[in-house]
Order: C-alpha cells, then sequence, then structure tokens
C-alpha cells in the first residue's frame, strides 16, 4: 500500500475531499495529519474519519520546528505528501527529501503566495483557477501537475472566488493523488 501524508493548518476542506475519497482502488491509505494548529478544525475532521493527526505548533525557533516536522515526516515514512492547505514553508531538508505536492488557488505561475484570490482580483483578472505542483524550496514556484480554470464572475468578493475555487480545488486535488499514484515506487 502506499502511504498518503496529509499536512493542514486551518478548516480541512481540502483534506476531508481527501477523507472522503477511495484510495483502495490505487492501492493507497492516509496514514495521518499534520497539523500546526492547536484549534483547526482538520484535526476534528481527521479524528472523525478514523485518521491519526499529530499536531506539531510553530515554535519560536523555526530550526528547531524543522526538524521537528522533519523527524516526525521521516517516522511515518509516507511515498506522497500532499499540502493541502498547510499554510507554512516547507524547508528545503523536507522538500528534497519527500515527493510533496500543493494545492494553490490560482492558475500558477500568476499570483503565487497567500493572497492568490485577492491578487487576481485585485489585477482585474477574469479568470483564474487552481493549482497542482510540486513543492520545491520556494514559493509556489514547483513544477505544475494540473490545473483548472474558475471565471471570476463580475461581483466577486475574494470570499465569494475562493469559495467557487474551493469546490473545483477539491475535485483536482483528488484527481491528482490518482494520478500520480501508480508512478509513485511503493
Amino acid at each position: 500500500m502506499k502511504r498518503i501524508l496529509i499536512l493542514a493548518s486551518g478548516a480541512g476542506s481540502l483534506a476531508e475531499a481527501i477523507f472522503n475519497e477511495d484510495f483502495s482502488t490505487s492501492s493507497a491509505e492516509i496514514i495521518a495529519v499534520i497539523c500546526d494548529k492547536a484549534s483547526a478544525p482538520v484535526l476534528d475532521k481527521a479524528t472523525a474519519h478514523g485518521i491519526e493527526s499529530y499536531l506539531i505548533p510553530m515554535l519560536a525557533d523555526r530550526g528547531l520546528w524543522n526538524q521537528e516536522l522533519l523527524k516526525l515526516i521521516s517516522a511515518l515514512r509516507p511515498d506522497l505528501v500532499v499540502s493541502a492547505g498547510f499554510m507554512r514553508i516547507l524547508p528545503e531538508e523536507i522538500t528534497t527529501r519527500f515527493k510533496i505536492i500543493n494545492s494553490h488557488p490560482s492558475l500558477l505561475p500568476l499570483y503565487p503566495g497567500a493572497h492568490a484570490v485577492r491578487d487576481a482580483l485585485a489585477d482585474g483578472a477574469t479568470v483564474t483557477g487552481t493549482t497542482m505542483h510540486w513543492v520545491d524550496a520556494g514559493i509556489d514556484t514547483g513544477e505544475v501537475i494540473s490545473q483548472e480554470k474558475v471565471e471570476i464572475l463580475e461581483g466577486d468578493t475574494e470570499e465569494s472566488l475562493h469559495e467557487r475555487i474551493k469546490i473545483v480545488e477539491r475535485g483536482l486535488i483528488v484527481a491528482t493523488i490518482h494520478r500520480l499514484l501508480p508512478m509513485l515506487e511503493s
């Protein structure tokens, strides 16, 4: 069985889409969720799905936090790490050691970073979307795996647009995982 590890920081809507998917046809299982925020709803969602979760809150010493995260990921031995709303930049010692994908709410390379939806609206874009990409040492700079467009409607707010992107993003993250699993060494 291939081992999928999820990294998440917030509500967990992307993670829950993954929890709800049957990966047994791809000979894979979700082994755990790692979260950096004690109050994140994703922890309760993981528990409700019977998925083990780990909390590694951010430390004042970022180097120590990086080491704790590396130690835990290494111990879990994932074949694929899925960043599903994980709002931390991963250190190079993690990005070079593990196969990690990330979901981002824009059509990269446009609008990288934490404010992609706001930036697309501010730029007057008429189309944005969601991107699944490999994680490298940069911020949203890894090789694009898949993308799906979302039209920006007249009157869209950051919240309304982000909600529509999330709907598309949930389907794309699951489809991308299914697409990648056969290519991974177990």
